[in-house]
């Protein structure tokens, strides 16, 4: 009991420190809050939809002097049990930067409901974002994603589940549109968790398939019990050649999710002639100012200016 105990605060430990310094990694740059008040409409705590009498948020980003800019939504990090929208990571300020309109939202943590409730949350904030576009000009049948960890896992299952009832929910009140999106950006997310032990560093800090693990506290189960949810939740699962464009980022040390997490959807995207680049950061864990270079970001921005920006626009509701 002593034993399991001690197992149990190291995990909680690790992860506090971990996603303490990839959350810091992952705000703006020094500046950028001021930046991004002088050159965008800021509209804070926007209800996308309510849950059990708790209001679901987002916050929107409007570049100021564009007009019909096309829109990316940022999803936090954090073992699907912390985190919250803030500053909008790596995604806001530099979507700003290049004539984007930027959201960031919240979505239940896994001590408030387990899987799929977080994806079904995504899902509504993309429906709610595309039924409001019109009241605050932006164009939402341009939709991108970006998501770091936890938020890249869900980012990848936005895009690789499209159309896919059960995940879909019914979430908010515009079931009329699409929870699709036209690009994914997947930094460090999990992809197939029965996988993540196996091809863990030797030094990993803890065990996935333990009843205690983030994975664990997600389904609300252990993994190696719960293998029909882990396949419900794993991107993996959905993919065909229907999906949209792919860039992954990994750092090849990462400690607590294996790069070989990135390695095997990008390797699966291929196999669906699904176009996907997968960058891998060698020496980099799992984030930190490794992953925050001009050349990162520069790549990061013509991907998302290829298959966001310069994308043909797609007809409301689809």
């Amino acid at each position: 009991m002593h034993r399991d105990r001690l197992t149990f605060i190291a995990i909680l430990l690790t992860f506090t420190v971990v996603l303490s310094e990839s959350a810091s990694a992952q705000q703006p740059r020094r500046g950028a809050p001021r930046w991004v008040r002088e050159n965008a409409d800021v509209h804070r705590n926007l209800e996308y939809a309510e849950v059990d009498g708790k209001p679901l948020l987002l916050d929107l980003y409007l570049p100021k002097g564009v007009e019909q800019p096309p829109l990316l939504v940022w999803i936090h990090g954090g073992g699907w049990r912390s985190g919250d929208k803030g500053r909008g990571g790596i995604l806001v300020p530099l979507g700003l930067q290049n004539g984007y309109a930027c959201a960031s939202i919240n979505y239940r943590l896994s001590g408030e409901a387990t899987f799929p409730a977080q994806i079904h949350d995504c899902k509504a904030a993309i429906r709610w974002l595309r039924a409001h576009a019109k009241e605050y000009g932006y164009d939402a049948t341009r939709i991108g994603v970006g998501g770091s960890s936890a938020g890249g896992h869900l980012v990848a299952l936005l895009g690789t589940s499209g159309g896919d009832k059960q995940l879909e929910g019914t979430v908010g009140k515009h079931a009329d549109q699409s929870s699709q999106v036209q690009a994914v950006l997947d930094m460090w997310g999990p992809t197939d968790f029965l996988q993540m032990d196996a091809h863990a560093l030797p030094d990993a800090r803890f065990k996935h398939n333990d009843p205690r693990s983030p994975e664990s506290l997600l389904l609300g189960g252990p993994v190696l019990e719960n293998k029909d949810k882990v396949a419900q939740a794993n991107p993996i699962t959905y993919i065909d050649k229907q999906d949209p464009p792919f860039l992954i980022i990994h750092g090849s040390k990462d400690p607590l999710v294996p790069v070989h997490q990135s390695q095997l959807i990008d390797k699966a995207l291929k196999k669906a002639k699904v176009p996907v680049q997968l960058i891998v950061v060698e020496g980099a864990g799992h984030g930190g100012r490794e992953f925050n270079t001009p050349e990162t970001n520069d790549r990061i921005v013509k991907f998302l200016d290829q298959h966001v920006k310069q994308a043909p626009r797609q007809k409301a509701g689809n």
